[in-house]
C-alpha cells in the first residue's frame, strides 16, 4: 500500500494556489478589455456574445468545482446570463473567489488535482476564444503570463 506523502499534497496545495492566481489574473485581464458595447459581440451568428461566452466560462467554474472538485454531483443548470459587462465581470471574480476558496479549504489528494486541472482546462479553453473575440474587435489580449 502507497503512503500518502503530507509534504508533497502541502506542496501541491500551494502550487495549485499560485496557478490559480495567474489563470484569474490573465482571465480578468481578457474579460476587462472587452469594451461595454463588446460584450454584445459574435463573430458569427451561431456561437454566443463575449458576455455569454464569459457567463459561460464563470458558471463552469462553479460546476467543475462542484463535480470535479468537491465531488459533489450537480447537474449543469447556469443562472440567467448577467446583462451588462459590470454584472458579468463580478460574477467572473464570485467564481473565481469561491474556487479559491474551496481549494484553500480541501484536503490536496489525486482527484481534488485533477479535478483542479480539468476546472483549469476548461478555462483555458473558453478564455482562448474569448481572446479570439478581443483581436476580432482591434483589441490586443494581455501578454500571457505563466
Amino acid at each position: 500500500m502507497l503512503q500518502r506523502n503530507d509534504d508533497f499534497y502541502d506542496h501541491m496545495k500551494q502550487k495549485l494556489l499560485t496557478t490559480l492566481e495567474m489563470v484569474e489574473n490573465y482571465t480578468t485581464g481578457v474579460a476587462e478589455l472587452m469594451t461595454e458595447e463588446g460584450y454584445e459581440f459574435k463573430p458569427a451568428d451561431t456561437v454566443w456574445n463575449f458576455r455569454e461566452l464569459i457567463h459561460h466560462l464563470a458558471y463552469g467554474i462553479y460546476w467543475w468545482e462542484d463535480n470535479f472538485i468537491r465531488r459533489k454531483t450537480v447537474g449543469w443548470v447556469p443562472p440567467v446570463v448577467p446583462t451588462t459587462r459590470q454584472e458579468t465581470l463580478h460574477y467572473l471574480g464570485q467564481a473565481f473567489a469561491s474556487l479559491k476558496k474551496t481549494v484553500q479549504g480541501i484536503e490536496a489528494t489525486d482527484d481534488v488535482i485533477y479535478g483542479f486541472f480539468a476546472t483549469m482546462d476548461h478555462i483555458t479553453h473558453h478564455r482562448g476564444q474569448a481572446t479570439i473575440y478581443l483581436r476580432c474587435q482591434g483589441i490586443t489580449p494581455p501578454e500571457y503570463v505563466f
